[in-house]
């Protein structure tokens, strides 16, 4: 209908303001902050901080009745490590409650239910018609006993349309050395942390109590996956690798600092089972666009990998530590952001002497469900500055991605806990 209401609307905070009860009630008014929320986006686009949750937030999901749900990386003071938001005026929201007494990473809502992780374990919670979790303190346990050794701990969870759950277990190690993370040090043959770690597993998410032996291993050769999503488009699983680390530190005279720096790259795969991704054995080098054999397994930075290992889908700056993945469906944002991707990065720790990079959320074209064309920043200076993004200082490191139920984005903050929210301005 050419002359429909739309969805949403943005208006000023003055004429929001003169509103009746009625029009709020039956139109969401979404109102950019004046400064956008401090963030630079494309022509067209706004954004608002939400909420301050007070936490280190990390992933968000958000039910078709508009309620809001956190996962803090730790309890916050009233122990609490689920927060719940509903939206108040302007697209702004409040937190309403809390529950769940663990910390962690993931969480992903159907209609149905709510689930969400600690480091070693996955829940499920029922919720109403109205999206609200019906017995928030006694959750079904459906996954226990998964690796937790303190290094790529989070377990980070998406279902697919067919009842399965998969969950990252990242590698306790940076490239399967025998003394972890020393200079020289070289690789366990048949890496023992694969047997349990480093890759996805795939469970039922319906059945309670699995352990690994109820579970498949999906996908393996995976470091560390915290962002990841199921692509209803071809039915796949897509997943963001954190790539290793400390190239130059373990091996001075095989790499400068610089290509230290800027390798390896953060890799997208599209997995199918079985699929092996090649960790701790290769690395993708960006730069040459090829796999490379790593140091500890024989490489020298100009020796290709051997083996069947996956290619992937497309890559990113070294060290940027993509958190989150999200294929957007919504009809909010201009057409070509239908069906492509929106990675948060949350930032570079290790880039020295080069300039720390990330504290951006980028948009991944993609076309008849396969990456197309390069990708481009579209939300930045989380860090507040670029001064700031290159210190390894930021005010904010995005973490967490959301899709709104009018087709608007939300974005954690796993340093602050700001939740911000952008929308499209432009018709």
């Amino acid at each position: 209908m050419k002359n429909a209401l739309p969805r949403f609307l943005l208006l000023p905070a003055a004429v929001v303001g003169s509103l009746s009860l009625f029009a709020l009630k039956t139109e969401t008014a979404v109102v950019p902050d004046a400064d956008n929320a401090g963030l630079k986006l494309p022509a067209g686009f706004g954004a608002l901080k939400v909420a301050e949750t007070g936490g280190r937030a990390r992933h968000i999901t958000v039910t078709p009745q508009g309620t809001i749900y956190v996962k803090l990386n730790r309890p916050n003071t009233a122990g609490k490590g689920i927060l719940v938001l509903r939206e108040t005026s302007a697209g702004k929201a409040e937190v309403v409650s809390g529950f769940g007494n663990y910390g962690g990473t993931g969480i992903f809502s159907t209609h149905e239910y709510l689930y969400a992780s600690s480091d070693q374990e996955v829940f499920r919670y029922k919720l109403n018609g109205k999206g609200e979790v019906v017995s928030p303190e006694q959750p079904e346990k459906i996954i226990t006993g998964l690796v937790n050794r303190k290094q790529h701990e989070s377990k980070s969870i998406t279902l697919d349309k067919a009842g399965n759950i998969y969950v990252n277990v990242g590698a306790y190690s940076n490239s399967c050395q025998v003394k972890d993370r020393q200079k020289g040090s070289l690789g366990i043959q048949n890496c023992p942390v694969l047997d349990s770690a480093g890759g996805i597993w795939q469970f039922k998410a319906d059945k309670l109590n699995q352990t690994y032996g109820n579970g498949i291993r999906y996908a393996t050769g995976l470091r560390n996956v915290v962002g990841l999503d199921w692509n209803a488009q071809t039915n796949q699983l897509f997943v963001m690798q954190h790539g290793r680390d400390q190239l130059y530190d373990n091996f001075p005279n095989l790499y400068t600092s610089k290509q230290s720096a800027e390798l390896p790259a953060e890799c997208m795969y599209a997995l199918k089972q079985g699929d092996n991704a090649g960790w701790p054995y290769i690395y993708y080098d960006n730069q040459q666009h090829k796999k490379m054999m790593a140091p500890e397994y024989g490489g020298d930075g100009k020796k290709e990998a051997t083996g069947n290992y996956l290619e992937p889908a497309a890559a990113y700056p070294a060290h940027t530590a993509p958190d989150a993945l999200l294929f957007y469906t919504g009809t909010m944002f201009p057409e070509k952001y239908r069906n492509g991707a929106f990675i948060a990065f949350h930032g570079s720790w290790n880039r020295a002497p080069e300039p720390q990079k990330g504290y951006y959320v980028v948009f991944q074209p993609f076309k008849n469900g396969k990456p197309s064309g390069d990708w481009e920043v579209f939300a930045d200076n989380f860090a507040g500055s670029e001064a700031n993004a290159a210190a390894g200082r930021p005010e904010h490191k995005p973490c967490g991605l959301a899709q709104g139920p009018d087709g608007s984005l939300y974005v954690t903050d796993d340093r602050k806990g700001t939740i911000y929210r952008i929308v499209y301005a432009k018709k």
